[in-house]
């Protein structure tokens, strides 16, 4: 039998919470291990209830959601975290992604969507779609862009022209599958080369492959 999917959830809204737990909590293959009001009650209970995926609220009144998501990202073995919002391209969310989220829901997603969505984020695949790429490329050009347009090039030309040709699918929010129809590989041969620009480019996630192909007007 496969072990549930543990779940902590992070949101200074105690109703919010509650709803969130009610909906993850009766699917069967998730589970709720524990629950946060503030950022700064993560770290302890990461270490106590060793969750695979966080769900972590932005605005929070001592620790917010951001700073709490870059210090989880920074430890050893951290478990994924997906940012809730209620906005579609929040700057903060975006930093968030910088930081290592692996995606972000906003808080009217419908139920379904989000059980499916927690169970892409436990099984390695993080929340990029299409559409949500589209409206994060808004806010890859704020202050800065020239700077980080340099760099997301720079560390592009340190990958082969096979792995380059990976990351900008990638970047287009592609699957895995989708890619290696593209590129003629198989999506064992997708998942090593995704694996290999990861370790390149010291980056936590597809999401942050797809920030730097933005960064650098690809």
């Amino acid at each position: 039998m496969t072990a549930p999917i543990r779940v902590l959830i992070v949101d200074d809204d105690a109703l919010v919470r509650a709803g969130l737990s009610m909906i993850l909590g009766g699917t069967g293959d998730i589970r709720i291990v524990a629950e946060a009001g503030d950022g700064s009650e993560v770290p302890p209970l990461v270490a106590e209830h060793r969750p695979d995926v966080v769900l972590m609220d932005i605005r929070m009144p001592d620790v917010d959601g951001l700073t709490a998501t870059e210090t989880l990202r920074t430890a050893k073995s951290p478990p994924e975290v997906v940012v809730l919002t209620t906005f579609h391209a929040d700057a903060q969310v975006v930093r968030a992604l910088r930081a290592g989220a692996a995606g972000f829901l906003l808080k009217d997603i419908p139920p379904r969507e989000l059980v499916e969505a927690i169970r892409k984020v436990a099984a390695g695949e993080p929340i990029l779609s299409p559409a949500v790429t589209r409206q994060l490329i808004a806010h890859v050009s704020d202050g800065g862009a020239d700077r980080r347009t340099d760099r997301a090039r720079g560390l592009l030309d340190r990958l082969s022209e096979r792995e380059r040709e990976v990351a900008l699918a990638v970047g287009q929010g592609k699957s895995n599958a989708a890619i290696g129809g593209e590129l003629y590989m198989s999506v064992a041969t997708v998942k090593a080369h995704v694996s290999r620009i990861l370790t390149k480019l010291d980056l936590n996630n597809r999401v942050q492959i797809a920030l730097m192909v933005y960064d650098a007007s690809l």
